[in-house]
């Protein structure tokens, strides 16, 4: 690494950390005032509402950390244009794109970090949260926990297969199954059992009784006694699967829970183990999906977009940075949200209407970069 790369990195962490520190600093009185009336009506304790305000931060991280970089370059580019420090790098040879390159670097590592708290860190903290405030009072009418569902039902149109049960822990265990399934031939099977457990990837039924169809349109007649201990390694249902459908029993569901903020592990799934959603419920999971997946990316674009508004020569003020990460984020908050609307009412297609924003601010931060003399 040479000296003039440890040098632009020094001199962008340290404002990115002003920036986080001062905009946590900014957060957190701010979390307490507006959360206090919830605080109060949980009953929330004081070591309680710190870790509430704690389990909150990933999710406010996600939300201002692509401002916040990009406050940050604009801040640091326009330093060094204000003390020639860019003419002189360049006077020696250094050409800008190579004298951006730590720039990008950030920019990707940014990215990879914002992918992982939003997939992994951020929907646990959600979980988290619901646990801190059902902790003393729990919700009216609501089931025991995230994990059980009852009276409810799992297709698995892949093997055709259907499962009802009384009860269900996704952990492991299900209460009253009755599971009923097409074989190849076209002739129906049904198993039912008192309870049913899965471990080492099988299900096995307790005091259970298996029905068989005899003949092509016949009644199903018991083909063994209760009882009965059945375990059926052919049922490639995980209880982590089952649980997820369960959890958004239609699209409908899938699309309120959390607005947008749908883990990729939840959305994928349920778009491929259910291809007959409706095209107007589609048109808006497979935006939200794609939306997930070019969400990180914005770290990379405020790169080429803070280029060329910093590192041109002159003298500018400092404030200007302020200014510029202002109306840029203005703009493409603006056109990520007609692109979004746009692709989930099927106007565009959803891939394109996620990566709208993107493409364009790129291809315009491409473009007044080459500019640049």
């Amino acid at each position: 690494m040479r000296l003039h790369d440890r040098y632009i990195f020094r001199e962008l962490l340290t404002p990115l950390a002003y920036c986080l520190g001062g905009f946590t600093a900014f957060w957190i009185p701010l979390f307490f005032f507006t959360e206090m009336g919830t605080i109060q009506d949980k009953k929330l304790r004081l070591f309680d509402a710190v870790e509430y305000c704690v389990a909150g931060l990933p999710e406010f991280f996600i939300l201002v950390f692509p401002i916040l970089l990009l406050l940050a370059l604009l801040y640091a580019l326009t330093h060094h244009a204000r003390h020639n420090e860019i003419t002189a790098l360049r006077a020696a040879g250094v050409s800008l794109w190579r004298l951006c390159a730590p720039y990008f670097v950030i920019g990707l590592v940014a990215a990879g970090t914002y992918f992982v708290m939003n997939e992994l860190v951020v929907p646990r903290c959600n979980d988290w949260s619901d646990q801190i405030l059902n902790r003393y009072v729990k919700k009216a009418g609501g089931p025991k926990s995230k994990t059980q569902f009852d009276k409810s039902s799992y297709n698995n149109p892949h093997a055709r297969r259907i499962w009802q049960m009384e009860q269900f822990d996704s952990t492991t265990t299900m209460l009253h199954p009755d599971v009923s399934w097409t074989l190849p031939d076209g002739s129906w099977r049904k198993l039912t059992a008192d309870h049913a457990v899965y471990t080492n990837h099988v299900w096995t039924f307790f005091d259970a009784q298996l029905f068989v169809q005899i003949g092509g349109h016949g009644d199903l007649v018991p083909s063994s006694v209760t009882n009965e201990i059945i375990a059926m390694p052919d049922f490639d249902e995980t209880p982590k699967q089952m649980a997820r459908s369960l959890k958004f029993s239609d699209a409908t569901g899938l699309l309120k829970s959390r607005g947008a903020d749908i883990p990729l592990s939840e959305l994928w799934p349920y778009l491929h183990n259910n291809p007959d959603i409706p095209v107007q419920d589609r048109a808006k999971l497979f935006t939200k999906f794609h939306g997930r997946i070019a969400a990180p990316w914005t770290c990379l674009v405020v790169v080429f977009i803070a280029i060329p508004f910093s590192a041109a020569p002159g003298r500018r003020n400092l404030f200007f940075g302020v200014a510029g990460s202002i109306f840029i984020c203005f703009a493409y908050f603006i056109l990520q949200q007609v692109g979004l609307a746009m692709g989930a009412n099927g106007y565009m297609p959803a891939w394109l209407a996620a990566w709208l924003p993107n493409i364009i601010f790129a291809a315009l931060g491409i473009f007044l970069t080459l500019r640049i003399r």
